[in-house]
């Protein structure tokens, strides 16, 4: 049977970067908003936003099969 090499095409690469990057971006933004908030409940929101972003970016990372820590 025939397999599909396991390559990722130009294109493609670029699109998982600019994935990448919005989610980090996002991500920072988020980290630097919850430390400016004073209602914990806001604080533990903008957290939960952080650590979705944080997952997609992880994501990104282990679709390019690499390691993240």
């Amino acid at each position: 049977m025939n397999m599909t090499p396991n390559i990722i095409s130009t294109k493609d690469l670029s699109y998982i970067s600019d994935m990448f990057d919005w989610n980090f971006n996002a991500g920072k933004i988020a980290r630097h908003y919850s430390k400016e908030v004073v209602s914990e409940e806001i604080k533990n929101f903008i957290l939960q936003v952080y650590n979705l972003h944080v997952k997609n970016c992880q994501k990104c990372i282990q679709m390019l099969g690499g390691n993240y820590e």
